[in-house]
């Protein structure tokens, strides 16, 4: 059994779940983003509690199939920008159609009904996110941000940058008030 949970959106978030899970002594086989797969369905009394714990910290368990799905393109798309070293150098249509196993058409509407944006915005938020973190670490210079991103170029990333923040990325850099926004909340 698979229980799906909204706003699981990093490794610290991954192990809230599993503390929350061995708290309540549910067995199960691998936490992902946004997904846990069970060894067996937890009781009424386990789900309400567990429904209860992860709330507690701002995760929601979701049941709905069209709000399970939009949570897995969210999900595959922060995996996708945040947390794999070599970024697919494919179409994000054709990596997300391929990772998902549904049609690109069907995915793309069901996220925009779902959430009034549409998944190639989402994807560029989380990217625009990603080079802010870059960005603050001062660790790549935006020609580095901008390969490491699938960027066909520093003046794309740049135009994205402005037309996202409000900001160039070099005031972004210099600004005392420089910070990110939360990935749930992207």
């Amino acid at each position: 059994m698979k229980l799906h949970i909204r706003n699981m959106v990093s490794k610290p978030c991954k192990m809230i779940v599993k503390d929350k899970l061995d708290h309540l002594s549910l067995s199960y086989n691998y936490i992902s983003l946004g997904e846990v797969d069970m060894q067996e369905a937890p009781t009424k009394d386990q789900y309400r509690q567990l429904k209860i714990a992860l709330s507690n910290y701002g995760f929601e368990l979701i049941v709905d199939k069209k709000a399970i799905l939009i949570e897995l393109i969210k999900n595959t798309i922060i995996d996708m920008v945040h947390y794999i070293e070599e970024k697919p150098r494919v179409k994000n249509s054709n990596y997300l159609s391929e990772k998902i196993a549904h049609d690109y058409t069907y995915l793309a509407n069901v996220f925009s009904q779902g959430t009034g944006n549409t998944i190639e915005h989402y994807i560029i938020c989380q990217k625009i996110e990603r080079a802010k973190e870059l960005i603050l670490y001062h660790e790549l210079n935006l020609t580095e941000i901008s390969y490491l991103l699938n960027y066909s170029s520093v003046a794309h990333l740049s135009r994205q940058f402005k037309q996202v923040t409000g900001l160039t990325a070099s005031l972004f850099k210099s600004s005392s008030f420089a910070c990110r926004t939360e990935l749930e909340n992207v």
